[in-house]
């Protein structure tokens, strides 16, 4: 499975930027798919997740409100709505896939694919 996301780019305080990611290779399959992020100098962080069965969603407490994690009508893609950009969301954003929840939707190590990241950069 490989995994491409897009959609970042440089924006103002309190804009708004829709990333997205798409899913192509062996997707008969459905994923549970998530966002994270890695600023410079600092570990790739939990941002958002979706789960496949039910659509549950889960966010980094520090998101709630601002992001939203949708899925698309196409299968295995997964969209981030960020509103309310601040400079400290600056970093490259990945969205990542399993198949199979093993415990903790939160953690890097959870997740089998990865895409290859997008770079969002807040300016103040």
């Amino acid at each position: 499975v490989q995994l491409q996301a897009f959609g970042g780019g440089f924006v103002q305080a309190g804009d708004s930027l829709r990333l997205s990611c798409a899913a192509s290779g062996r997707t008969t399959s459905s994923y549970n798919m998530g966002w994270f992020r890695q600023a410079p100098g600092k570990e790739r962080e939990f941002v958002a997740a979706i789960g496949w069965a039910r659509g549950t969603t889960y966010y980094a407490d520090s998101m709630k409100g601002r992001f939203t994690i949708s899925r698309g009508n196409a299968k295995n893609t997964v969209y981030l709505q960020m509103n309310s950009l601040k400079p400290e969301d600056t970093a490259v954003y990945y969205c990542a896939a399993v198949a199979v929840y093993r415990g903790n939707y939160r953690s890097v190590d959870e997740y089998t694919y990865w895409g290859q990241g997008t770079q969002v950069t807040v300016s103040s």
